[in-house]
């Protein structure tokens, strides 16, 4: 069924498929490729919007997904975190190159480094020096690793924290810092997160399906998280970084917030939109990515694609538009697969993008479950990149830094792989008969790993 903003007309040709095509890659990633549940693609082009779903809530929820479905959208968040700042902007409340610590509390010290000070203009870029994930987050629930994380915490690690490199000479993504943007302008407008934004651009938008803390309403429409393994997670909750990913809401209302990105609606946050798409940072060469405040910016062709993806412990997301060709997609899915909806949002805009191929199957052996406890532990991949392995009854699981746990599944008593993806774990045992060191096997590349404490 297709619906439209702009009044009726002929039908246009669209660069993007037509909807048979797209619900064949539904069909085949939900029922042949078993990565996920339910998913829906919203589509804007000339001839209006419109949306494709297929699956399901649940393996035991025989309920449809549809528009109205509500999803967590994880780090697309991080666009609605950047057009607030880009809002409040517009309004003469702040600058973009304001420090961050003038709207902290003044027993903060946030980190600098020769005489510069971390600004609310390189939060909305990742070029603040800030890591990916604050180094005293230790969840007591690895499946909503958010939860427990306080201000108070948040506080302690900025306060403590040296950054290793110049602020704004290097991009790294970092759920911390646009955590931190978030909480620094929900203080500035003296509310909290969630608040700022619904004033901000939930009810501006009229986006009545969008939220953190979802009404009876809602929460009935809201579609239960899955991982790799298709089975059913908690969802995410994210009091103290919000800003980084807490957002939930349906394929029909972020159309809306796509519209509105793409000119196609008009809004009060017109002037916003265009800020937050203009204020560029180039993250090398010609041609090479940029990033505005908070999307991010890739060439396709003589076009650009304005675009973020998500995913939390459950869910996956993907939301981008071509900026001169003005066609858009929403792509959401309840299951937090590898090869989700990233990779079908793209190709959609991009054909020349391929579509990600499920995992070669392997086949999982039987194997004394007790041997679990000599690899559960830390391994480190790299500085601030720790793979946490762990056992779960009879389940082995690892979880990598900022990332969803996944279950993995013995090939013999030392190698393992993943279901959902393309990769593989081996341990290494020493004298003591517990793992000293693991190798991950992924994209050709051997990296290995040592324990540590």
């Amino acid at each position: 069924m297709i619906t439209t903003q702009f009044g009726a007309k002929a039908q246009e040709k669209s660069p993007i498929p037509p909807d048979p095509e797209i619900r064949r890659m539904l069909e085949q990633r939900i029922d042949v490729e078993k990565q996920s549940l339910g998913i829906v693609i919203g589509v804007i082009d000339a001839n209006g919007r419109r949306t494709i779903a297929h699956g399901r809530f649940g393996a035991d929820d025989a309920r449809k997904v549809d528009g109205d479905t509500v999803f967590e959208i994880g780090s697309i968040t991080k666009v609605f975190t950047a057009l607030a700042l880009a809002d409040m902007v517009e309004k003469g409340e702040v600058s973009l190159d304001d420090p961050v610590a003038k709207y902290l509390p003044t027993n903060v010290t946030v980190p600098e480094r020769d005489g510069k000070t971390i600004t609310l203009r390189e939060l909305a870029v990742h070029m603040s020096g800030l890591p990916r994930l604050p180094d005293n987050l230790a969840p007591k629930d690895r499946d909503d690793p958010y939860a427990d994380y306080t201000v108070e915490q948040l506080d302690s690690f900025l306060s403590g924290y040296k950054l290793p490199r110049d602020i704004g000479s290097e991009f790294e993504y970092s759920n911390l810092g646009f955590g931190l943007l978030g909480h620094a302008l929900a203080a500035r407008t003296g509310t909290d997160y969630e608040g700022l934004i619904t004033r901000r651009i939930i009810k501006p938008l009229g986006m009545d399906s969008t939220g953190i803390t979802l009404s009876p309403a809602l929460e009935a429409r809201f579609t239960p998280g899955h991982d790799q393994s298709l089975h059913a997670v908690p969802a995410w909750r994210l009091p103290t970084l919000g800003g980084a990913g807490a957002l939930r809401s349906s394929t029909n209302d972020m159309l809306i917030f796509l519209e509105a990105a793409m000119g196609k609606r008009e809004t009060p946050l017109q002037t916003a939109f265009a800020l937050s798409e203009t204020t560029r940072r180039n993250l090398g060469g010609d041609g090479a990515p940029q990033m505005g405040l908070g999307w991010m910016i890739t060439r396709v062709g003589d076009d650009e694609m304005i675009w973020h993806n998500g995913g939390t412990g459950g869910h996956r997301s993907f939301m981008g538009f071509l900026l001169k060709a003005k066609v858009g997609v929403i792509a959401l899915s309840n299951t937090s697969t590898e090869i989700g909806v990233d990779d079908i949002g793209r190709h959609l805009l991009d054909p020349t993008a391929k579509l990600a191929e499920a995992p070669k199957a392997r086949v999982a052996v039987t194997i004394d479950t007790a041997l679990y406890d000599r690899y559960v532990g830390r391994y480190q991949l790299a500085p601030n990149f720790i793979l946490t392995i762990r056992r779960a009854g009879d389940r082995l699981m690892a979880q990598a830094t900022g990332q969803p746990e996944i279950e993995i599944f013995p090939e013999s008593e030392r190698e393992f792989f993943y279901k959902v993806v393309d990769a593989q774990i081996g341990f290494e045992v020493g004298d003591d008969g517990k793992a000293k060191r693991l190798t991950l096997h992924q994209n050709g590349a051997d990296m290995p790993a040592e324990r540590i404490e």
